[in-house]
C-alpha cells in the first residue's frame, strides 16, 4: 500500500522558514518524480515544486521560485521541500504527491496524494 506522511507545518512569522517533510513507503521511491501540491484556504490545487526520480532535476512554480528548494534523499524514502522568506499568501495546506513517471514533474498527473500537513504564514 502506498502510503505518503506529511510533517513539518505549523505556524511561521512572514519571513520566517521551514521545511517540509514526506515519508514515502509501499513503492519504489527511487523510481518516481514527486511534487509539492498546496491549496490555500477557499482555493483551488497550485503545483508548487516537482523533483524526478533521481533529484537532478527540479521546477518551480513561480510564485515560490527562489524562496522554496525541492529536495529529496532515495536512499530515506524522504522528499523534502525547504521554505524561505515565507509570505503569508503561502498558507496553505500542502501535499506531498507521486507522479506516475519518473521525468521532471510540472503538473497534476498525480496517482497517490498525501493527506497534507497545514502552514500558516502570519504575525
Amino acid at each position: 500500500e502506498v502510503q505518503l506522511v506529511e510533517s513539518g507545518g505549523g505556524l511561521v512569522q512572514p519571513g520566517g522558514s521551514l521545511r517540509l517533510s514526506c515519508a514515502a513507503s509501499g513503492f519504489t521511491f527511487s523510481s518516481y518524480a514527486m511534487s509539492w501540491v498546496r491549496q490555500a484556504p477557499g482555493k483551488g490545487l497550485e503545483w508548487v515544486s516537482g523533483i524526478n526520480s533521481g533529484g537532478g532535476s527540479t521546477s518551480y512554480a513561480d510564485s515560490v521560485k527562489g524562496r522554496f528548494t525541492i529536495s529529496r534523499d532515495n536512499a530515506k524514502n524522504t522528499l523534502y521541500l525547504q521554505m524561505n522568506s515565507l509570505k503569508p499568501e503561502d498558507t496553505a495546506v500542502y501535499y506531498c504527491a507521486k507522479h506516475p513517471y519518473n521525468k521532471a514533474a510540472t503538473d497534476l498527473n498525480i496517482d497517490y496524494w498525501g493527506k497534507g500537513t497545514l502552514v500558516t504564514v502570519s504575525s
